[in-house]
């Protein structure tokens, strides 16, 4: 593919495809995408995800957008926590478009692993209550693409005499 003088790709048949894969592969717009696939309600305040990653609220704020820009997620406003001092009320979620290409781009396969790295992450305080705030509910679609069947450990037999 050649570049034109502006260092833009030229369009050809994977363009689109390109345009994708880097959007999905910078290293904070990953973390934001894995830890949205992780959270139970997959909606996530700027403070989850800034514990979260580890990255600095104004990064993901950058990002946040580059993602929204580009329609794989949106800004999703819970309105009677708008008053509410110690409840967030903006969250940030995945698009209809956001889950299709994460199925396209075999990243639904991950939600299990994603749930238990979540899961089983430590969280303070503020974190738990904003984990636990109300919020509002995802488009249907969304929500029934990010199912799946978690497993019962407590009918799975494990041997122990290995």
């Amino acid at each position: 593919m050649s570049e034109s003088h502006s260092g833009t790709a030229d369009a050809g048949p994977f363009a689109e495809q390109q345009r994708i894969f880097k959007l999905l592969s910078q290293d904070t717009r990953h973390l934001i995408i894995q830890e949205l696939l992780g959270h139970p309600a997959h909606l996530m305040s700027l403070a989850e995800f800034e514990y979260m990653t580890g990255k600095s609220q104004a990064a993901i704020k950058d990002q946040l957008e580059t993602l929204i820009d580009a329609g794989l997620l949106a800004r999703y406003t819970y309105e009677p926590s708008e008053e509410k001092r110690d409840l967030p009320s903006q969250f940030y979620g995945f698009t209809a478009r956001g889950v299709e290409v994460l199925h396209d781009y075999k990243y639904l396969r991950g939600l299990p692993i994603a749930r238990a790295l979540y899961e089983n992450t430590r969280k303070t305080e503020k974190i738990e209550r904003h984990e636990s705030a109300p919020r509002p509910e995802l488009p249907d679609a969304v929500a029934e693409a990010l199912e799946f069947d978690e497993p019962n450990l407590d009918t799975v037999d494990v041997d122990t005499t290995r």
